[in-house]
């Protein structure tokens, strides 16, 4: 196996991770997760939780500090992101009146994950 290949799968590994620490973050918040790797032909969201009213798409960046996990949400994969979260709704019409948000969990070495609520708006 080569070093780029090794490289990926402990990133893969890293990843997967990553989102099973915020998913229980998330619970221990009050969150019910609804969906996690939600995935469809116009995008993917790592997870989908609810909290009251409010139904949240999340991104989940694991980086060595929290500049670079903030700075890895593209412009590109939160219109991705927006996609799939409508194409996710149309499937569950009892969320129809739901506040939707769209947040990014940072994951930093040895710290708890940070939650940022409200990390973009569609559109910007």
């Amino acid at each position: 196996m080569s070093v780029r290949a090794r490289r990926g799968r402990a990133a893969h590994r890293r990843g997967q991770w990553a989102e099973r620490l915020c998913l229980w973050t998330l619970r221990l918040k009050g969150y019910r997760v609804l969906a996690r790797r939600y995935r469809t032909p116009v995008g993917e969201i790592d997870l989908i939780a609810r909290r009251g009213r409010t139904v949240a798409a999340i991104e989940v960046k694991a980086r060595p500090d929290d500049a670079r996990a903030a700075e890895a949400v593209l412009l590109k994969q939160r219109g991705r992101i927006a996609r799939a979260l409508e194409r996710f709704l149309q499937s569950r019409p009892e969320l129809a009146d739901a506040e939707l948000r769209f947040d990014v969990m940072l994951v930093t070495p040895g710290r708890w994950p940070r939650h940022v609520r409200g990390a973009w708006r569609t559109g910007e």
